[in-house]
């Protein structure tokens, strides 16, 4: 729920603007170069998530350091690369963790079942806990 929170967009520009102690047109200038896409109301106003105050605050975090927009853009561009990388590693080390587990209790069955066929086991099933 929390990261569903953090995408909601609550915060018009003058708030961001408070905030982080930006003017407005900075934030649009933003905007315009296609570093920050904040919500639309119908009547066109801005509306922005917890998520796209904290890119307005990396955003300017950088430029204050001596970036120029247009590497904040490529470094914006390879961060959501590094996110995206992440969490297909992540998904992925779950997948073979699951795997891998599943092909221990196989395995463990087939140990039980020639045990079994050799005299060697005690009770009907392996047990559960030893995984």
């Amino acid at each position: 729920m929390n990261g569903d929170m953090e995408s909601m967009p609550f915060f018009h520009i003058s708030v961001v603007s408070q905030m982080l102690n930006l003017h407005p047109q900075t934030i649009r200038n933003y905007e315009r170069m296609g570093l920050i896409a904040p919500s639309r109301t119908d009547g066109k106003m801005r509306l922005f998530s917890q998520k796209d105050v904290n890119k307005v605050k990396r955003i300017h975090t950088y430029t204050s350091m001596g970036v120029n927009l247009a590497g904040v853009e490529i470094i914006m561009k390879l961060l959501e690369r590094i996110d995206e990388m992440e969490r297909m590693m992540m998904q992925a080390t779950g997948e073979t963790q699951q795997q891998m587990l599943d092909n221990m209790q196989n395995l463990q069955s087939q140990v039980f079942e020639e045990m079994k066929k050799l005299g060697m086991g005690g009770s009907s099933k392996p047990p559960e806990d030893k995984i």
